[in-house]
């Protein structure tokens, strides 16, 4: 599982994207969060996530919160 920060969210929209740690751009679509029953997100805030799509247009899946406890 790769991890990346929320670099933007549309909350009308349900859309969004954030950055993986390699600095790659990866989208994040309405059926990411409604598969991992995420409501919305925070730009700055940590995901763990799995990579869909292609090398092209890759698409966050398996979203899940960073939590430090």
């Amino acid at each position: 599982m790769a991890q990346g920060t929320i670099k933007h969210f549309d909350l009308a929209a349900v859309t969004g994207s954030l950055l993986m740690d390699d600095h790659t751009e990866v989208a994040i679509d309405s059926e990411s969060l409604e598969l991992s029953g995420i409501l919305t997100l925070r730009i700055g805030q940590r995901v763990i996530f799995e990579l869909a799509g292609d090398d092209n247009t890759p698409v966050a899946r398996g979203l899940r919160l960073v939590t430090f406890e």
